[in-house]
């Protein structure tokens, strides 16, 4: 089952959320420095102990530590180069490393946010295209896949997306 939820991805209680990354794994702003912040400084220490980062198109796995959530899944999407990068290929493999990640620590219920439109610039409606495509690729191997959006106007881009 994929619904899309709007609100706080850091407080819904799932088996992992996704955190949009960036390639060092540490804090920053938008998501990434919202579940920081929720999931407290341990989380910084985790991440600090993964040697090299997390490359683009690749996840890694940290405990959730103060979030609801057990696990928090960092995966790192592209940033937006104009399109003829390999932009789309980088966020849909992101999106499948993440669930590969899931899949390989039994989980059942995952969270997401719009991976890359923060401050990696990916054009949301796209975005959420491609985000949309994958989850229902895996859509069987999870009790719920949630699509987590800050807006209304995302909002409307994956339920439009869900109903087609």
């Amino acid at each position: 089952m994929i619904r899309v939820v709007r609100g706080d991805i850091t407080r819904l209680r799932v088996d992992a959320i996704v955190n949009a990354a960036n390639n060092a794994l540490t804090d920053g702003g938008g998501v990434n420095g919202a579940i920081h912040r929720a999931a407290g400084h341990e989380l910084d220490e985790a991440c600090r102990r993964i040697e090299g980062g997390c490359p683009t198109g690749e996840a890694c796995i940290t405990p959730g530590f103060n979030l609801p959530a057990r696990y928090v899944i960092h995966a790192v999407g592209p940033v937006w180069r104009g399109g003829d990068h390999g932009e789309a290929r980088l966020l849909a493999q992101t999106y499948r490393a993440a669930f590969k990640v899931a899949l390989e620590h039994d989980i059942k219920t995952i969270a997401f946010p719009a991976i890359s439109t923060g401050i990696f610039g990916y054009p949301k409606e796209e975005a959420a295209r491609i985000a949309v495509e994958v989850m229902l690729e895996f859509e069987d191997r999870f009790t719920e896949i949630i699509a987590c959006v800050f807006n209304k106007e995302d909002e409307k881009h994956y339920l439009a997306l869900l109903s087609a």
